[in-house]
């Protein structure tokens, strides 16, 4: 039997809020009322159980993903799979770096299914997934680092743009990150490889051997981490502006090596204070500053 999740609308109204143990959705979309009440009873059909069929895999989940098979057979499992896989060559990067991404994709899917929306959005603790039909817009908010409020720039997704996913990564987010990025915002045509390769970006964002930077076995902090022994940043001290520009310069050679390579749409990288945008020029015109925090529609947020 299948353990149900807690399942809520929040206090708007509009929006609804599915978790289970580490999943934690809000889920909004529009259209019309008999297509939201199908798309909505979906997402929760789709949800329930899903936590139970990672769990099963989460042993080969855990382990660094092989470039040249793939062992996994669930659904999600299979997409968390593809959207690291290539990284995999290059990188260290286990299926779970594209867990929340895959996961968000997967309840998106369950709910254009079944009813044919204007638009709508799974947000997966900052990893989002979209559906935007025809003149539809999504505007969402860059945040300077994801554990507090500190709006730098909005962003606006159009329905014409190739971008679907959004994902954040860095180590103030959920979890544990091996550079020492405050948060780095990836677009990418799917959430699953947004937030891979978020990952992999806020990773590169890093001055290996810097003495202002506590590092620590990934293990030692929560012992069944898929990072194992790798030591993973706790504490960034005082870094001198040509550090941090050094820092920033390889994400962002990083970041751009996947953009040529069609892995990722754009990056925003920030630390301490400082971002860099790299883009394709269609997102780069719609990155801007000034947006009310009332007219934002998604906080992002690792």
């Amino acid at each position: 039997m299948k353990r149900l999740p807690q399942i809520g609308v929040l206090a708007d109204g509009r929006r609804l809020h599915l978790q289970d143990g580490p999943i934690d959705l809000i889920v909004e979309a529009h259209g019309s009322e008999k297509g939201l009440r199908a798309a909505y009873r979906a997402a929760v059909g789709r949800f329930t159980g899903l936590l139970d069929e990672l769990c099963e895999e989460l042993p080969l989940l855990r382990q660094a993903a092989d470039p040249r098979a793939c062992p996994l057979k669930g659904v999600v499992a299979r997409r968390m799979y593809a959207a690291v896989a290539p990284f995999a060559r290059e990188d260290f990067i286990t299926p779970m770096a594209a867990v929340a991404g895959s996961v968000a994709e997967e309840i998106l899917g369950a709910m254009l299914d079944e009813a044919s929306l204007d638009r709508a959005y799974v947000n997966n603790g900052g990893d989002i997934a979209l559906h935007l039909s025809e003149n539809q817009q999504f505007t969402v908010a860059l945040m300077d680092r994801p554990d507090r409020f500190g709006l730098m720039r909005t962003m606006i997704v159009d329905a014409s743009d190739i971008s679907r996913g959004i994902a954040t990564s860095g180590r103030h987010g959920r979890s544990f990150s091996l550079g020492i990025a405050d948060a780095v915002t990836v677009l990418a045509r799917t959430a699953a490889q947004a937030d891979a390769a978020a990952t992999i970006i806020a990773n590169a964002v890093d001055l290996p051997g810097h003495p202002a930077i506590v590092r620590a076995p990934a293990q030692d902090l929560q012992p069944d981490s898929d990072l194992g022994a790798r030591l993973v940043a706790r504490e960034v001290g005082f870094l001198a502006e040509f550090e941090i520009a050094a820092a920033l310069s390889a994400g962002c050679e990083k970041a751009r090596t996947l953009l040529a390579a069609g892995l990722i749409d754009g990056a925003a990288l920030h630390l301490q204070g400082e971002m860099r945008v790299i883009a394709l020029k269609r997102l780069g015109a719609s990155v801007s500053n000034g947006m009310r925090p009332e007219k934002i529609e998604s906080l992002i947020h690792a």
